[in-house]
């Protein structure tokens, strides 16, 4: 399994909501505005201990709803398996560790590692993977998705860091196949913002 299979999961979205580091049932709330609101895909970071019972909230709630929740931050092959132990959909990381993609696939989850160069995008490419996240997407900048596909067009990417509901059409615009959103979301008004961007085809 591969990245490529982050493709599946994702679909046609557009949008991506990342809830860190709140309480299980807030997460939960969240989780569940986001999806009525027609944002289908949801992550859960589980860069502390706590989180992991968040995420599992977060996805026995998805489970209901036929909505997948993904675990994010997810470092080491250690965390791979604290992911897969709460039913995460796919994993998602800050940056290429092709150790933790191997775990990924061993446990049978799409991975979504982070890259912020081409060459960092080539590598992961030659390991077969196609969906790549790009971080911090800010500050790249929109620009750098639309240089980034000319000598690596059969890249994916979606953009996560610093994107809010003001910014993340530029990104679309520019290639981004799916922007995720985390901190924007302490802004009441991001939600339904993001909504309609990811229904405006």
């Amino acid at each position: 399994m591969s990245g490529h299979d982050v493709g599946t999961i994702f679909g046609d979205a557009r949008v991506m909501v990342i809830l860190r580091d709140l309480p299980p049932a807030e997460t939960v709330r969240l989780a569940g505005r986001a999806w009525d609101l027609g944002i289908g895909v949801v992550e859960v970071p589980i860069r502390t201990p706590g989180a992991v019972t968040a995420l599992r909230a977060a996805v026995e709630a998805g489970r209901a709803r036929g909505r997948p929740v993904g675990a994010g931050t997810v470092r080491t092959p250690a965390q791979v398996r604290q992911a897969a132990g709460a039913g995460a959909a796919f994993t998602v990381a800050p940056g290429l560790d092709l150790a933790v993609v191997d775990a990924a696939t061993s446990h049978g989850l799409p991975h979504l590692p982070g890259v912020a160069t081409p060459t960092e995008a080539q590598r992961a490419l030659d390991h077969g993977l196609r969906w790549l996240k790009a971080f911090p997407a800010v500050s790249l900048g929109p620009a750098w998705f639309r240089a980034v596909a000319g000598p690596l067009p059969e890249l994916r990417f979606v953009a996560t860091g610093g994107i809010d509901a003001a910014n993340a059409g530029d990104f679309l615009a520019a290639g981004v196949r799916v922007v995720a959103v985390g901190s924007a979301l302490s802004d009441p008004g991001q939600l339904g913002r993001l909504a309609a961007l990811a229904a405006d085809r």
